[in-house]
């Protein structure tokens, strides 16, 4: 059996929501059944996906997209606009690292018993900047 071409499929549903139940590895005889979601670039129209493959191959350019498609500027900004609401929010810019305290202010905290060796040692680990006391430091105060 001929494969199926992605806008056959796209026609097909007339933009309904739709769901994969099965996949077939090609070149081999398996089969894998289930529910699979598509990704969002392949929830989006046939339209659209072709203008999101020709803005990557265009790397970019607004300028080439104004030619390729023989539109204006304001055009391509608010296709990409429209289908940009479409997707969900990719993070560009990871957050600030939560602040770390001073190595100075770990040590004088050690020094008065407020925290563990460990406490101190995963603050100045890089990713863990911020990181409340472990449970053993907090039973340790308890203790006194």
């Amino acid at each position: 059996m001929a494969a199926q071409d992605w806008q056959a499929l796209t026609r097909l549903t007339a933009g309904a929501p739709f769901e994969i139940e099965r996949i077939r590895l090609t070149g081999q005889d398996v089969a894998i059944e289930g529910r699979f979601e598509l990704p969002p670039l392949a929830q989006l129209a046939a339209e659209d996906q072709i203008f999101v493959a020709a803005f990557v191959r265009c790397h970019g350019s607004i300028k080439q997209m104004e030619q390729f498609f023989g539109v204006s500027y304001p055009t391509i900004k608010n296709r990409l606009n429209r289908i940009g609401a479409q997707l969900p929010f990719a993070e560009i810019d990871p957050p600030p690292e939560a602040e770390r305290p001073a190595a100075g202010d770990l040590l004088s905290r050690l020094e008065r018993g407020e925290m563990t060796v460990n406490d101190v040692l995963q603050q100045l680990r890089p990713g863990t900047g911020g990181a409340r006391p472990s449970q053993a430091s907090e039973e340790k105060r308890g203790e006194r």
